[in-house]
């Protein structure tokens, strides 16, 4: 779940259509036919990340972020129609997000058995007191997941940085002893915003945050954007990355992976953009690669297949 772009933002994107690759893959679908536009998108996507070296990403660690499916959960399509759509199209995986949609924790962890899904991770906020973080914690034993993560906390004042990552440190306490491992999920702000002195969010988190019991969920698209946006990875995006990676205390354990249009700086799809996925996957392996976008380059099941199709095909 992320939340770099506004509904205001989406609505005036939709309205005007789009430019560029996002309009001509538009277009691409609305003159092919059922499986031969999957296909021909599908195509596109694995053809930069084919090669003959060895997989990079096994199928197992493979997911999906709901909220980049969030029009088709919410609208026409509904939840179970959906995630029966992920299934079929081999996700062995979901990172929870937006709600249990009318179940309880339990009847939803039936439903994505019966699926042949599992839910691994979730995106929850800081809780407002120990009673809503108990109720967190056992929701997301009930569904069986390993890693609980906080999306997005944005503040202009150091301290209150300082206090989140405290917060933060109390609940991966808790979590931890429920044999949960609870993480933190970046966006590009952590990095070119100044909170006096030069320190910015990410110099306050790393510090703060405790590495036995915080690991870190790197947002690639939103890295890639911050280094480029601060200036520092404006020349070798890819490195900047590596290098947040590598430097962090924090353990990197998961990977939200969406692509970032070169001319526009919008999302995209996975293999239409411009971000060398293979370069950072080798730099450093994780053990749960997320498939996300969250503004679909056509219609959230078509990035969603995109999305797994790329994984499953790239190489060294």
């Amino acid at each position: 779940m992320c939340y770099g772009f506004s509904d205001h933002q989406a609505h005036a994107a939709a309205q005007t259509g789009g430019t560029g690759r996002r309009a001509l893959l538009r277009g691409a679908v609305a003159g092919a036919v059922g499986l031969g536009a999957t296909a021909a998108l599908t195509g596109t996507a694995e053809a930069g990340s084919r090669g003959r070296g060895r997989t990079l990403v096994p199928r197992d660690l493979i997911s999906i972020q709901l909220y980049s499916l969030r029009d088709d959960l919410n609208g026409e399509a509904g939840f179970d129609a959906t995630l029966r759509s992920l299934a079929r199209t081999g996700y062995p995986r979901v990172e929870q997000a937006l709600g249990y949609f009318g179940r309880s924790a339990a009847e939803l962890r039936a439903f994505y058995r019966r699926l042949g899904l599992r839910c691994t991770s979730s995106h929850d906020g800081i809780s407002g007191d120990d009673a809503a973080l108990a109720t967190k914690i056992s929701n997301a034993r009930t569904l069986g997941q390993s890693y609980i993560n906080v999306p997005y906390l944005d503040s202009p004042n150091l301290d209150d940085w300082k206090r989140y990552a405290e917060q933060m440190n109390h609940e991966a306490a808790a979590a931890r002893r429920a044999g949960i491992r609870y993480g933190y999920h970046n966006h590009a702000h952590e990095f070119t915003r100044d909170l006096g002195g030069g320190v910015t969010p990410w110099d306050v988190l790393t510090s703060e945050l405790d590495r036995r019991l915080v690991h870190l969920e790197i947002d690639i698209y939103w890295v890639v954007t911050g280094g480029i946006n601060s200036g520092d990875g404006v020349r070798d995006p890819e490195r900047f990355a590596i290098d947040v990676i590598r430097s962090a205390p924090q353990r990197v354990r998961q990977y939200h992976v969406k692509d970032r249009d070169p001319v526009t700086g919008d999302m995209a799809d996975l293999g239409t953009g411009m971000i060398d996925f293979a370069r950072i996957f080798r730099a450093h392996a994780v053990e749960e690669y997320i498939v996300e976008n969250d503004t679909p380059d056509v219609t959230p099941l078509q990035t969603a297949r995109v999305g797994y199709s790329y994984l499953r095909n790239v190489r060294c």
